[in-house]
């Protein structure tokens, strides 16, 4: 019987990390965020009061078996000057068929055969979500959107009003072998997954081991200056403290140039590995080469090896 894997997150990282993981005999679930509320996301969000769409969407490609040209076609945006600019086929078609289901789980569910999904996709919940940050001098802001790009030191990230989690994710956590933090933007891909009481009483309850993949790089306006050793106080922060078995790096040096694309562009820096702060927060460190450049110039994780660090981790609690 293959291991059971929960991963949970949201936006490019998770997508990127399961089309990893879907080469490996496990049984797959991706808990994904739905408190986006920009670009197409947003618009259908306010236009038909549903959860956000869009990770969901990006998420069922990545675990996805179809031709090629099936996913170009979810993927693809209208260029018009119409309504429907904008908006990728995907995302109407999820919003259709949460019309015709009723409820995303099944919305989501119905397209598990169509595109020979490998794995379970749960939304967090199944209600409209709106992300709250206190920044650290004061400030409220609402809405993702807003949050990002704000740019400012986040103190603290809650939700408007406390959504109830889809049960389907609390049964995932407590019957996994393995829960894994995935990369992405920490406030509001990551946390957004495990601020509610019941998803952290979950997460605690459940015997699997806990392991975080820290990002490559920072991002402004979420974790300016963070070193490895910070991510991981801010998820102790909302879980509780040592609740990480593990935490996967990247030991390969961004070169040059790429770094000052980042800094000049997105105002971002290589991720640094405190390895002494991080000695004493009890979690085991697993380093190796993850680093690619995408076409586009940009720092991603490599995909086969994050997921081949994961399942061997896997193998070796057997």
């Amino acid at each position: 019987m293959n291991k059971k894997v929960v991963v949970l997150g949201g936006g490019t990282g998770l997508s990127t990390l399961l089309r990893g993981l879907k080469q490996f005999p496990l049984d797959i679930t991706a808990v994904v965020s739905v408190s986006d509320d920009g670009s197409s996301t947003g618009r259908l969000r306010e236009e038909f009061n549903i959860p956000a769409i869009g990770d969901l969407r990006n998420v069922m490609v990545s675990l996805s078996g179809v031709e090629p040209i099936l996913e170009q076609l979810l993927q693809y945006r209208f260029h018009t000057n119409s309504d429907l600019n904008g908006h990728p086929i995907g995302n109407l078609l999820l919003a259709s068929m949460l019309d015709i289901t009723g409820n995303m789980v099944d919305a989501v569910e119905s397209f598990t055969k169509i595109l020979n999904i490998k794995g379970k996709i749960l939304p967090f919940t199944e209600e409209q979500t709106t992300l709250m940050a206190e920044t650290a001098s004061g400030e409220i802001l609402e809405g993702e959107s807003n949050i990002t790009k704000a740019g400012k030191v986040i103190k603290k990230i809650y939700y408007k009003n406390t959504p109830k989690v889809v049960p389907e994710v609390i049964d995932a956590i407590l019957n996994s072998d393995l829960i894994v933090f995935s990369t992405g933007s920490l406030y509001t891909s990551i946390l957004p997954n495990i601020i509610c009481k019941e998803m952290t009483d979950a997460i605690k309850k459940s015997k699997a081991k806990k392991m975080y993949i820290c990002n490559i790089m920072t991002e402004h306006g979420e974790t300016d200056k963070f070193k490895v050793s910070d991510y991981i106080k801010v998820l102790n922060k909302y879980v509780g403290k040592d609740f990480l078995d593990a935490v996967v790096v990247n030991s390969k040096y961004v070169d040059i140039d790429i770094q000052d694309k980042y800094k000049r562009l997105e105002k971002s820096e290589p991720v640094l590995i405190d390895r002494k702060e991080l000695e004493k927060l009890n979690v085991e460190i697993i380093s190796d080469n993850l680093l690619t450049i995408n076409k586009q110039n940009q720092v991603r994780h490599n995909s086969i090896k994050t997921a081949f660090l994961i399942f061997s981790y896997l193998l070796r609690e057997d």
